[in-house]
């Protein structure tokens, strides 16, 4: 892997002003959607942020494209598939047309990442327009690892890794999982009146839950004992993940930590609410997030700072 090109600090060439737009609208996109996320990734060096910025945004797009209505959904993926191929194939030197295209593409350049984690996250988001239900955990895992694990090793060459890399991939692909699986488990509500259950059909047989008891005001006693069972599946992931943080660069630890802990606290939540997940969604406060926040913005000043 060659080493990143950082001439532009990230947020665009200052003679490219259209990519330096790019950029701040993937921050935007960040920013609005994704508040947990957005404030770790405030924690990075300045340098680093523009292209975490980019790798969401990206995502969030393909995503909102899946969960928006409409008979165009599949042509419209398709469209963006073409547009990042065309982008990032230097024989045909297509310029990128969308700003999260065009951001994602200087990330991907400077930062050499691997094309085929983005096809991969591409054919998790176009089962989202054929496949509602998983019969087996074994298949729900198939498809975390393009919708969210390759995130995750996308991320690392930016975040930067100083130690035993098979070991930090790994650490990123269960985290997330572990994310993931945690936007399910909170999400479950949401995701059945899209027609969607992302939780493994065979677990909720072994729980005895049927579909309509996902379709309640309150959770009954079955549907509470399968998020207890699926929530204590993402603390392993969790607790798998968390020593790879060491494995990273000192100044991206507090960002990747920080996000660690606040997605964690969503299963506290969950916890706390007795596994209850139809009556409302659970989210931890604005309050506790800035509180985690500036925890780690002190650590990561301490961090930085010259010994």
């Amino acid at each position: 892997m060659r080493a990143p090109d950082t001439t532009g600090s990230g947020s665009g060439r200052r003679d490219d002003p259209g990519l330096a737009a790019a950029y701040r609208y993937c921050r935007r996109l960040n920013a609005q959607h994704g508040k947990t996320f957005y404030l770790a990734t405030a924690l990075l060096p300045a340098a680093k942020r523009p292209a975490v910025h980019a790798l969401y945004g990206f995502a969030r797009f393909a995503d909102d494209i899946v969960d928006q209505e409409g008979a165009d959904r599949s042509a419209r993926l398709a469209r963006l598939r073409d547009e990042v191929n065309d982008a990032l194939d230097e024989r045909r030197a297509r310029a990128a047309r969308h700003p999260v295209v065009r951001a994602l593409v200087d990330t991907v350049r400077r930062f050499d990442l691997e094309q085929r984690h983005l096809e991969d996250f591409l054919d998790s988001m176009a089962c989202d327009l054929t496949v509602a239900r998983y019969p087996s955990f074994a298949e729900l895992e198939r498809y975390m690892w393009g919708s969210a694990s390759v995130i995750g090793l996308l991320l690392l060459p930016i975040l930067g890794v100083i130690d035993q890399p098979s070991r930090a991939e790994k650490a990123a692909s269960d985290l997330g999982m572990a994310f993931q699986l945690t936007n399910f488990i909170r999400d479950v509500r949401e995701d059945y009146c899209r027609g969607r259950i992302y939780l493994p059909q065979d677990s909720l047989a072994e729980h005895g839950v049927t579909e309509s008891m996902l379709d309640g005001p309150t959770s009954s006693a079955e549907v509470r004992a399968l998020i207890a069972a699926e929530v204590d599946r993402a603390r392993g992931y969790y607790r798998r993940a968390e020593p790879g943080i060491g494995l990273l660069s000192a100044d991206s630890r507090d960002c990747v930590r920080t996000a660690f802990s606040l997605y964690g606290e969503i299963l506290t939540k969950v916890e706390d609410a007795g596994y209850e997940v139809l009556d409302q969604r659970v989210r931890v406060s604005g309050r506790r997030r800035l509180a985690v926040g500036l925890r780690g913005y002190l650590a990561a000043r301490r961090s930085r700072r010259p010994s």
